[in-house]
């Protein structure tokens, strides 16, 4: 993704969101090619605040012995209870070794960084456990997908409440029409709705 080209256009086609974009730092994407464990993490994360997941996904890590390359075989390996000893709920423990699972017996492909972004969403919801939200949060932030906007999260919804001055939380549809200018660089723009809530800031 290249974070450059993607600030010069959203500039240009949106002078409110030029502001942020002048007013906070530019945003940093990591590269990372470990996609199941990418998928683990998010899942240990789901409605969870950050410090409660960074802890128990630690203690997760440290279930393992290579605890720098983690691989399914390394998950089905363990048992239920193990997996939920480390605090993780009987629902995640049951969803990571499904993850696990769909890795092992190529349910998700190792390439999933050559399919187009429907095809990768609809590779993993397929796998229980796997949402949406989660799906995209993969695009966005392991894939690097420029053009992804997770309409259903509430740091988004919230961004743009605050991004279009309205006394309430937008509609999906209203956000997808605010959006459209922002493309093929929503990614992006999506990031600036999230630093927006966090602030501080004010128009």
């Amino acid at each position: 993704m290249n974070i450059k080209k993607g600030l010069d256009h959203l500039r240009q086609v949106d002078k409110k969101l030029a502001r942020l974009i002048n007013e906070f730092e530019a945003p940093e994407f990591k590269e990372e090619k470990n996609y199941f464990e990418a998928l683990v993490r998010a899942i240990v994360y789901q409605q969870l605040s950050g410090k409660a997941a960074s802890t128990i996904y630690k203690r997760f890590k440290n279930l393992f012995e290579d605890d720098v390359n983690l691989s399914p075989e390394d998950v089905i390996n363990k048992t239920h209870e193990e997996l939920r000893s480390v605090g993780l709920s009987n629902q995640k423990a049951a969803y990571v070794r499904n993850i696990a699972e769909a890795f092992a017996n190529g349910s998700i492909p190792k390439n999933l960084d050559e399919l187009k972004d429907e095809e990768v969403v609809k590779i993993l919801i397929a796998v229980k456990g796997v949402g949406p939200w989660t799906a995209e949060m993969f695009l966005m932030f392991t894939l690097q997908r420029p053009d992804i906007l997770p309409v259903t999260d509430l740091g988004i919804q919230r961004g743009m409440q605050l991004f279009c001055k309205l006394d309430e939380l937008p509609t999906i549809e209203f956000m997808m029409k605010t959006a459209e200018p922002w493309q093929p660089y929503r990614t992006v723009a999506s990031w600036y709705m999230w630093r927006l809530v966090e602030g501080p800031f004010e128009w």
